[in-house]
């Protein structure tokens, strides 16, 4: 029980924060800075995949479009981590739409200074393998979660990524999200997210009132068998 327990714990932490910034600027390389309103788009399905994205403030939704108009949310980045990093392994064309939550800041590096950076700078391309292989690892839970969890679980869980549990002690301040968007990330309906909601607000887990703060004790849900 005592190393299943530690399993999901770590099942809900977040994935630690990339400081490229550092690297950038000790290695010179060039790099534009974007800056962009909430809601904005980053880059589109579909579009050419020819740069690097970094996230330095914000957040960001990837989203992914059926052909038949379902959207279903892939990933909610925070500061600190990459995304668009296909590229670098020959992905023609963007498989996801990124969207600003809020205002968000990013670095937008082109492809050929990334590899460059990653060929040159040992310490920078260490740094990112170890970032992209513990998201790896967090896409197989997300379909291990998507697969054998309750809806009931799946939010729990989420909730607790997006609050980047197990990096601080105290309760954390989620960004802004709608109830549609939190089904699209869990694959439930919008009236399942309000329900278990309302259940997590009144037993204490988060606070619910526009805003959504995680308390550390949702993760109890998480280990409820």
């Amino acid at each position: 029980m005592e190393i299943a327990t530690k399993a999901a714990r770590k099942r809900t932490q977040a994935l630690p924060a990339f400081d490229l910034l550092a690297s950038l600027d000790s290695a010179g390389a060039p790099r534009s800075v974007t800056k962009h309103p909430r809601g904005a788009v980053v880059f589109s399905q579909g579009d050419p995949a020819t740069d690097v994205f970094y996230l330095r403030q914000g957040s960001v939704k990837l989203s992914v479009l059926s052909q038949t108009g379902k959207e279903a949310v892939v990933a909610i980045l925070r500061p600190g981590e990459f995304f668009g990093e296909g590229c670098l392994a020959g992905q023609p064309r963007r498989m996801a739409t990124a969207r600003a939550l809020n205002a968000s800041t990013v670095f937008v590096i082109e492809k050929s200074h990334m590899l460059t950076l990653l060929h040159t700078q040992p310490s920078l391309a260490e740094r990112f393998l170890s970032h992209m292989l513990a998201r790896n690892i967090r896409i197989e839970e997300d379909l291990i979660d998507q697969l054998f969890n309750s809806s009931e679980k799946r939010l729990a869980r989420a909730l607790l990524l997006l609050a980047r549990y197990g990096t601080k002690d105290e309760s954390l301040l989620l960004p802004k999200l709608s109830q549609e968007t939190l089904a699209e990330i869990v694959g439930t309906t919008r009236s399942r997210v309000n329900f278990f909601m309302n259940k997590f607000r009144d037993l204490g887990f988060i606070g619910y009132n526009g805003s959504i703060t995680v308390n550390r004790s949702l993760l109890t849900v998480v280990l409820h068998d």
